[in-house]
C-alpha cells in the first residue's frame, strides 16, 4: 500500500458500526474467555521448582495484569462517554463553535503516521475487551516493541495535544474522522482572532504623500555665489502641521515646507504704490537667534493689492471629487460647506460651473451667473460620495466647461477640490503634468484645495498646482475655508503677476557661507533665471512672500569650508566691498497676459541691517519664530540646540497686530509641539 492509498483511506469517512457484527464479535470472546477458564488448573511447564524470578512473577503478574489493566480498561471505558458527552454539550451550547465548512487545504507533516495510528486504534476499540493470563508476556513483548519503535522514531511535528483530544472525541461529534480536529482548531482560533480584533483594531494604512526634499545646505559662497528661486505662497503644509499637532502628534517631518508656514501669515510688508510695478521688497539683515555667528537676510515681497470693485469678472470652474475616497466629514460635507462660502463672496458678473469626478467625470452645473445662487447652492448640495477617481478625465471635462465660458478680460479659473487620490486614468505626475501645461497656455489657471487625511496626496496637488499658474491649500477646518476663499479670495483667485522669480548674488568679500531656508521644492537652477521658457510661481492681488537666508559673515567662526588656496577677487567685487553691499537681488515677472518677463533690482548694503533682533520689527521678528519653528520640525540639524521655549519667546513677544488670532493659535501649536517632543 502506498502513501497516496493510505492518503486516500485517511479521508475516507469509518463505517458506521455494525450491530450484528458486533454481538458475533462480543459471542467470540465470551467463549474464548470460558475456554480460558477451563484450561486455567492445566499443568503447564516443568515440574521442578522454579526460580526465584518465576515465584516472583507468579505473584505480581496476577496483581497487576487483572487488578490494575482491569481496573485501566474499566476506567477507561467510563472516562471516554462523559468526555465525549461533555464535548457535545459544549458544542450544542455555542461553548465551541463546530464548522465543517473548513477543508484541510494540505495534510499536516506526519498525517499518514497519524491515519495509521487511528485506524489501528479504531481496530481495538471495536474488538471484545478481555482479561487473559495467557497474553500477559504478549502484551508486555508488544508494549516493549512500541516503547522502542517511538524512541527510535521522533514524533510527528503535528502531533500535540489536539490530537489527544481528537482521539477522546466520541465518533457521534466526528466530522470527515481526522479532519475534525484541525477544523475544530481553525474555527476557534479564527474566533479568538476576530475577538482580538475588536479588542485591538488594526491601525489604518497611512497612505500620504508629500512633496518635500532635504532641507538646503549651508553653500560657499566662493564655489556658487547665486542662489536661484521660485515664488511659492502656497499655505497647504501650515494647515496639515496644524492638523497633526491638535490631533495629538508631531508632523512627519517631509510634510513640513518651512516658507509655507511662513507665508501663511498675513505682514505689513510695504506694497508698490500703483500696479505697473506689482510688488515692492522690504530686505532686512539682523542678527540670527539660533547662532550668534550668523546673520539672517530677510526680503519680505508685497504684491499690489487691487480694489474689489475693480477686480475682473470670474469664470470659475468647481471641479469636485465625489469618488468613494471622500465619503467622510472631513472630505466632502466640509468641501460642500467651504464652496458654499466662496459661492456668497462672488459677485454677480462671475460665472460658475460644476464638474464632478469619480469612475467618470459628469456635468452638474452648466455655466451660471453668480447671480443664480440658490441654483449653484441646490447643485452643491446634491453632491454624493462614490466609485473611483477619474482624475484625469475630470479635468479634461473641467477645463472645456472654462472654454464654453472663457471671459477675455477676466480671471479663468478651475479650482479642484479632492484629496488627491487619482487612482483611474493617467495617474502618474508626469502625466496629468503634461495635461496642466497644455491648457495653462490658454488662458486657463487651475487651484487645488485639498481634503481629509490618510489619503492625502500632497505631492500630485503640488504638481497640479505649480504647473497649473495657481495655488495649493489645505482645507481642515470651516475656518480655513474661510481665510482660503473668502477673507484671501483675492489673493487666491486674481493674479497679478506670473513666473516670479527671485536670485540673490552674495559678495564673497562679505558673506562667506549661505544656506537658503525653505523653498527647496521650488529651486531653480542659475541660467533659469533669463529663461521665460522656464515656469516659476505666480503672485496674487495683495499677495505676501517672505524668503529668509542664513549667512555667515567672512571671518565669522561658524564657517564651514575651508577659503580657496588661490581663489582671487575680481574687480567687479572689489568694487562691491567698497560700497558696503552684502548682496544683489533681482526679481523678475511677467504680467498675467504676458510672455515677456520684466527685471528690478536692488543692493543689500550695511544701511538694510539692524544691530539686535529686536531693532527689527514685530512682523519680522514673528515670520523669523515661524522659521525657526518649521526648521525644528522638519529637523534641520542648525536648530537642534534652539529649544521650543526660545521660539515660544520669540513668537511671543513679537505677536503685535493679530486681528484673526492667527498669531495666538501658531502659539498654542508651538506649545503643543514643545509638550509632544518632551519639552525640548
Amino acid at each position: 500500500m502506498t502513501g497516496l492509498d493510505l492518503e486516500k483511506l485517511a479521508r475516507r469517512t469509518p463505517p458506521a458500526a455494525d450491530a450484528s457484527a458486533r454481538a458475533a464479535a462480543l459471542a467470540v470472546a465470551m467463549q474464548a474467555f470460558d475456554d480460558a477458564e477451563k484450561n486455567a488448573d492445566a499443568p503447564q511447564g516443568s515440574t521442578a521448582g522454579g526460580r526465584q524470578t518465576s515465584i516472583f512473577n507468579r505473584i505480581w503478574s496476577p496483581i497487576m495484569n487483572r487488578r490494575f489493566l482491569a481496573g485501566s480498561a474499566l476506567a477507561t471505558l467510563l472516562v471516554v462517554p462523559v468526555a465525549g458527552l461533555v464535548t457535545y454539550e459544549m458544542v450544542r451550547n455555542g461553548t465551541v463553535p463546530l464548522t465543517t465548512e473548513t477543508e484541510i487545504a494540505a495534510k499536516p507533516v506526519g498525517q499518514d503516521e497519524r491515519a495509521r495510528k487511528a485506524e489501528a486504534k479504531k481496530a481495538k476499540a471495536e474488538a471484545p475487551v478481555t482479561v487473559e493470563t495467557e497474553v500477559d508476556g504478549k502484551i508486555a513483548a508488544d508494549t516493549a516493541q512500541e516503547t522502542t519503535t517511538l524512541a527510535a522514531e521522533p514524533a510527528p511535528l503535528a502531533e500535540s495535544r489536539d490530537e489527544e483530544m481528537a482521539e477522546a472525541m466520541p465518533e457521534s461529534l466526528a466530522v470527515g474522522g481526522a479532519a475534525t480536529m484541525p477544523a475544530l482548531k481553525r474555527t476557534v482560533t479564527q474566533s479568538s482572532a476576530a475577538a482580538d480584533s475588536i479588542a485591538m483594531p488594526m491601525p489604518e494604512e497611512n497612505r500620504e504623500r508629500f512633496a518635500s526634499a532635504d532641507p538646503n545646505p549651508m553653500k560657499s559662497v566662493a564655489n556658487d555665489p547665486v542662489s536661484t528661486f521660485s515664488a511659492d505662497v502656497d499655505t497647504a503644509s501650515y494647515s496639515y502641521m496644524r492638523r497633526e499637532l491638535l490631533g495629538g502628534s508631531l508632523p512627519e517631518p517631509e510634510s513640513v515646507r518651512v516658507e509655507e508656514l511662513v507665508n501663511y501669515f498675513p505682514y505689513d510688508w510695504k506694497g508698490p504704490e500703483t500696479a505697473e510695478k506689482p510688488f515692492n521688497a522690504t530686505v532686512t539683515v539682523m542678527p540670527t537667534p539660533w547662532n550668534k555667528d550668523t546673520e539672517l537676510l530677510h526680503i519680505g515681497i508685497k504684491g499690489f493689492e487691487t480694489v474689489a470693485t475693480e477686480q475682473p469678472s470670474a469664470n470659475l470652474v468647481f471641479l469636485i471629487d465625489v469618488s468613494g475616497s471622500m465619503d467622510e466629514d472631513d472630505k466632502l460635507p466640509l468641501l460642500k460647506s467651504a464652496f458654499r462660502l466662496l459661492v456668497g463672496k462672488l459677485k454677480e458678473t462671475d460665472t460658475v460651473s460644476i464638474v464632478t469626478y469619480a469612475g467618470d467625470a459628469g456635468v452638474v452645473l452648466e455655466p451660471t451667473a453668480a447671480r443664480d445662487r440658490q441654483k449653484i447652492l441646490d447643485a452643491i448640495d446634491t453632491l454624493q460620495p462614490g466609485g473611483s477617481t477619474a482624475g484625469a478625465e475630470g479635468i479634461e471635462a473641467a477645463y472645456k466647461l472654462a472654454e464654453k465660458a472663457f471671459k477675455k478680460d477676466g480671471v479663468n479659473r478651475v479650482m479642484l477640490a479632492t484629496d488627491g487620490d487619482f487612482n483611474v486614468g493617467p495617474a502618474s505626475d508626469e502625466d496629468l503634468k503634461r495635461i496642466i501645461k497644455e491648457r495653462r497656455k490658454s488662458g486657463i489657471f487651475l487651484s487645488v484645495l485639498g481634503f481629509g487625511r490618510g489619503n492625502y496626496n500632497d505631492g500630485m496637488m503640488q504638481t497640479l498646482a505649480q504647473n497649473g499658474n495657481g495655488t495649493a491649500a489645505y482645507i481642515d477646518t470651516l475656518a480655513e475655508a474661510q481665510k482660503t476663499l473668502v477673507e484671501e479670495a483675492g489673493s487666491s483667485l486674481f493674479p497679478i503677476a506670473k513666473d516670479v522669480k527671485f536670485q540673490i548674488e552674495f559678495n564673497p568679500e562679505r558673506v562667506a557661507e549661505y544656506r537658503l531656508i525653505g523653498y527647496e521644492t521650488r529651486i531653480l537652477n542659475r541660467e533659469d533665471f533669463n529663461n521665460d521658457k522656464v515656469d516659476a510661481g505666480d503672485i496674487g492681488s495683495g499677495h505676501r512672500v517672505t524668503a529668509i537666508y542664513e549667512v555667515t559673515p567672512k571671518g565669522s567662526p561658524a564657517v564651514l569650508n575651508d577659503p580657496l588656496r588661490y581663489g582671487k577677487a575680481d574687480a567687479a567685487t572689489a568694487q562691491a566691498a567698497g560700497t558696503g553691499e552684502l548682496a544683489f537681488l533681482k526679481m523678475r515677472w511677467k504680467k498675467p497676459d504676458g510672455d515677456k518677463s520684466e527685471l528690478v533690482t536692488m543692493p543689500v548694503t550695511d544701511a538694510n541691517a539692524v544691530a539686535d533682533v529686536n531693532a527689527a520689527s514685530a512682523d519680522i521678528r514673528f515670520s523669523v519664530a515661524v522659521a525657526a519653528f518649521g526648521q525644528k520640525l522638519k529637523g534641520v540639524s542648525a536648530l537642534q540646540d534652539y529649544a521650543y521655549g526660545s521660539i515660544l519667546g520669540l513668537a511671543e513677544a513679537a505677536k503685535g497686530n493679530d486681528p484673526f488670532g492667527y498669531r495666538a493659535e501658531f502659539v498654542k501649536l508651538v506649545q503643543l509641539a514643545q509638550g509632544l517632543s518632551g519639552g525640548k
